[in-house]
């Protein structure tokens, strides 16, 4: 299970892809990504920023869409995958 910390993280990083739309504080941890408005730009932002923060690549399409599920989902994609 992943920590509030890197789950806050991950929250901030969404708010910013989004261009604020979705504020962090109100990203539940088990809502879809996509219905945050999430779109293929927000997503490749996240995608580099993972990289950037984390050292996490996400290189393929199946696990990309696994990892974008939800917040927790995002955050154990991270955890299993950190450099």
């Amino acid at each position: 299970m992943a920590d509030a910390a890197l789950k806050q993280q991950l929250k901030n990083i969404i708010s910013k892809a989004t261009g604020g739309a979705v504020p962090a504080d109100k990203i539940a941890d088990n809502v879809g990504l996509m219905d945050l408005g999430v779109d293929s730009m927000a997503a490749l932002e996240v995608v580099m920023e993972l990289e950037t923060q984390f050292g996490v690549s996400i290189t393929d399409m199946e696990a990309g869409k696994e990892a974008f599920t939800s917040i927790n989902s995002l955050a154990n994609f991270v955890e299993a995958n950190r450099s």
